[in-house]
């Protein structure tokens, strides 16, 4: 029943709360340019498509301090067939991250006292631990279908904590958010209390688990966590690159 449960609920992480910028539909638009490159102005690094500098959703010119970042842009753009802007804000991307901390995968614990308990417990709740003294929070693990409470405080450190990110490190630490269904894992993962590589082990824990009794099916089982672990680290790397110059 908890495995139902929780597969469920990683199929619809948002919260019930309704936002509206996450429900729109962008018309896609059809690639304009031929080759991407990068260039260095005034200090910054920039993005060229073609002879054209990319610009933000807002009409400016896209600049990064980070040369290995711009790279990375330039690469994204030139694998692009179609374009799909993205408008959210910093308190759009803020909100969704707080919003999404009671559905997250580790706070949600098999209500059973058995292996599978034992192993939930010893492996997750270290990390619980880990989040509740790091952003002065009291997250409390669920064993039922009852979404775990998370305290107005523990809202707004987290949120405190988002908001002193640039823009386009909240996207990285979104799009990690989403990969591993969990808040607690990503901001463990870029505090370097887990390796990626842990993390990514972590949110599959009880996945692993039934694994150890069913077997792996080496092209599907490990496929799928080597694709899972390259989305989370360019998260992470996407992250750093964007909290600092230099790396």
């Amino acid at each position: 029943m908890n495995k139902v449960i929780k597969n469920l609920l990683a199929r619809f992480p948002q919260p019930a709360v309704s936002f509206g910028c996450f429900s729109r539909n962008y018309a896609t638009v059809k690639r304009f340019y031929r080759k991407t490159n990068i260039s260095f102005c005034d200090g910054k690094y920039e993005v060229m498509l073609d002879q054209r500098k990319l610009k933000t959703p807002g009409g400016k010119v896209f600049q990064v301090d980070n040369e290995s970042l711009a790279i990375a842009v330039a690469a994204e753009w030139d694998a692009q067939p179609i374009d799909n802007p993205n408008r959210l804000t910093k308190v759009d991307l803020t909100n969704y991250i707080v919003n999404y901390l009671p559905t997250d995968t580790v706070l949600f614990q098999c209500g059973e006292e058995d292996d599978l308990a034992a192993v939930q417990a010893k492996e997750w709740d270290p990390v619980i631990a880990w989040f509740n003294e790091r952003f002065g929070g009291n997250l409390k693990k669920s064993r039922d279908i009852n979404t775990p409470h998370v305290s107005s405080e523990t809202r707004m450190n987290v949120g405190k904590y988002l908001m002193s990110h640039r823009e386009s490190a909240l996207h990285g630490i979104t799009y990690a958010v989403d990969s591993l269904k969990s808040v607690i894992l990503t901001f463990a993962a870029l505090d370097r209390f887990l390796t990626t590589e842990r993390a990514v082990l972590l949110s599959r824990l009880e996945e692993e688990f039934q694994l150890g009794y069913w077997g792996r099916v080496e092209w599907a089982h490990d496929s799928s966590q080597q694709e899972l672990q390259a989305r989370v680290a360019a998260a992470v790397l996407f992250v750093y690159f964007n909290s600092s110059g230099h790396f």
